[in-house]
């Protein structure tokens, strides 16, 4: 068997000592704060600090990863001599992935020998790291290079993602909601609940009065989902930007319910996906029968 190598981009969200204690490497997205450009280094205390400014008023922009720095970065990996699977987020979501795709169409041509899979996860943030994970321990527990793609294509779809958001100036600046809702929005205390359908789309889910009941939204869906299935050790990864106590009802509220679900863990958003939805933005993925809004 082969060895082979899995890599990722830093929007997977992955904390940099889980990256590091599992040899994953990633592709850092850039960014700036205020205009002094940045890189996502994955780590907790960067990103808890991110937040924190931006409550204290920084401004964040982030860009696409162009196909140069792609194919440099497939090139450094290709170099061991070993074959690569790369999972970066969903082709809806960014630019990032057609110039993925260019870059290593282009490496492949100068590495004809080698493998380099590049997979349209049609995930984001935790969904896409728990997508990530997940193949990397089906490797280390003896996959092939073959299986392990096999593994991702079959249960990418069955990653749930649920989002809701504190400030909708945020998703203005942006684009994906107009002045006028915005305004209006804030005004009558509206919170989106959101989620990401299978092609891979962030879309609102409902729109309800108060983050209250928007936690309870993701709740419900949660609970629902967890109907379906056993949820005996379904793990659950909440990403959260500064708003650990909302992190936390979650956690235990989906706990007293089914208490037998497997490890929940909470690490901070990445900058990527936090920087277009702000602070207060708090995310819930795990593996289910299948994506649903509600």
């Amino acid at each position: 068997m082969s060895d082979y190598i899995i890599a990722t981009s830093s929007t997977s969200d992955l904390p940099r000592t889980w990256l590091d204690a599992h040899g994953i490497p990633f592709i850092p997205y850039s960014f700036t704060i205020n205009g002094e450009p940045c890189e996502d280094d994955c780590r907790e205390e960067s990103r808890a600090a991110i937040y924190r400014g931006m409550r204290g008023g920084d401004i964040l922009k982030t860009s696409m990863i162009n196909e140069f720095v792609y194919m440099d970065f497939f090139k450094k990996l290709l170099d061991s001599g070993k074959d690569v699977i790369f999972l970066d987020m969903s082709k809806e979501m960014s630019v990032s992935f057609s110039n993925a795709t260019k870059a290593a169409e282009l490496m492949r041509q100068e590495y004809p020998d080698q493998r380099l899979y590049v997979m349209d996860t049609f995930c984001i943030s935790g969904g896409l790291g728990l997508l990530v994970e997940q193949m990397v321990a089906q490797k280390e527990a003896g996959a092939c290079f073959d299986e392990v793609i096999a593994w991702g294509e079959e249960n990418k779809l069955k990653i749930a993602h649920r989002f809701t958001v504190d400030d909708l100036k945020y998703l203005k600046a942006g684009g994906r909601v107009s002045n006028a809702s915005a305004l209006v929005g804030s005004l009558l205390n509206i919170k989106p609940v959101l989620y990401v359908p299978d092609r891979g789309t962030l879309d609102v889910a409902k729109k309800v009065r108060g983050r209250k009941a928007a936690l309870k939204a993701i709740l419900d869906g949660i609970l629902h989902d967890l109907s379906l299935i056993d949820p005996s050790g379904v793990e659950f990864r909440i990403l959260q930007a500064d708003c650990m106590a909302d992190a936390e009802f979650v956690r235990d509220e989906v706990k007293k319910v089914y208490p037998q679900i497997g490890e929940v863990r909470i690490t901070s958003l990445g900058v990527v996906i936090g920087a277009h939805c702000g602070p207060g933005l708090l995310t819930v993925f795990y593996l289910c029968s299948g994506r649903r809004p509600e």
